[in-house]
């Protein structure tokens, strides 16, 4: 029996492309009708993402905003409510560009860049979530998209301004959904594994292939890299009316990665 959705509108912060655009398709398809695509420079992708959402039956609102500004974040939420006069679901998915510098490593990071990154994730989520909150009734869902490894290890050094960020939002979205719970209002976090038309899709074609390849050999578990399409299934199932009195949880949607020992090589774990 296929899942349908009460909740009538949605926003999903960049959501033009990739995982972002894959959760507001997946919410389309299940019934949500009145979707808010926010997204920061390409308009291209983002009338593509529209033209994807009216084939599934959903009315789209494109809005351009830079979140990691409180102004554009304000202006944006202000625009949902002159257009849906109300808000169901808030999916929190955008980070900054690479362009903003953020990719540098603990001792070399500039502080604007530190900042910056922290604007887009922790500073955004509390703002945005204030926003929308009174815009919510007793079904309402907020969901924030981190990567949870970032906030939990320290090997991937160029990642810790944003690994540090993310577990910020992370923290802050467990905060919230004490906050709201008797609101009737769930706040939960998802967090994707490597996943293919993401952020990694920017990197160098071997480096790329190089993360395909590892994933595939068996440290995740599903041997594939994941899509789009499956994070916006975890976050449909957190939208359902089954998910009412779940709040304040982390789900890994990594096909298995996080249950991996690093520890010991995989002909060791018996992983052939």
């Amino acid at each position: 029996m296929p899942i349908t959705l009460t909740q009538q509108t949605a926003l999903i912060t960049g959501a033009s492309r990739g995982i972002g655009r894959g959760i507001a398709l997946k919410l389309a398809e299940q019934g949500v009708k009145r979707i808010a695509i926010n997204y920061k420079e390409n308009d291209a992708a983002a009338e593509d993402a529209a033209r994807l959402l009216k084939e599934r039956g959903a009315a789209p609102l494109v809005i351009k905003a830079d979140i990691g500004k409180v102004a554009d974040i304000q202006r944006m939420f202000e625009t949902i409510k002159s257009q849906f006069g109300g808000l169901d679901i808030f999916v929190s998915n955008a980070r900054a560009t690479l362009a903003t510098g953020f990719y540098a490593e603990p001792m070399e990071i500039p502080l604007e860049a530190w900042q910056a990154t922290f604007d887009s994730q922790a500073t955004e989520f509390l703002v945005a979530v204030r926003a929308a909150v009174p815009m919510m009734g007793k079904n309402g869902r907020i969901i924030a998209i981190t990567y949870a490894p970032g906030g939990q290890t320290g090997s991937w050094q160029p990642w810790v301004a944003m690994g540090s960020a993310k577990a910020a939002k992370e923290a802050l979205a467990r905060y919230f959904a004490v906050a709201l719970a008797q609101k009737g209002i769930t706040v939960n976090i998802i967090s994707p594994g490597a996943c293919d038309d993401s952020v990694l899709s920017g990197l160098p074609p071997q480096v790329f292939q190089m993360i395909k390849d590892w994933h595939e050999s068996g440290w995740t578990p599903m041997r594939r890299l994941g899509l789009p399409a499956d994070v916006g299934n975890a976050v449909v199932l957190l939208c359902t009316d089954q998910a009412s009195f779940i709040t304040g949880q982390l789900l890994y949607v990594d096909g298995g990665a996080s249950a991996m020992e690093p520890v010991f090589p995989l002909a060791i774990q018996g992983i052939k």
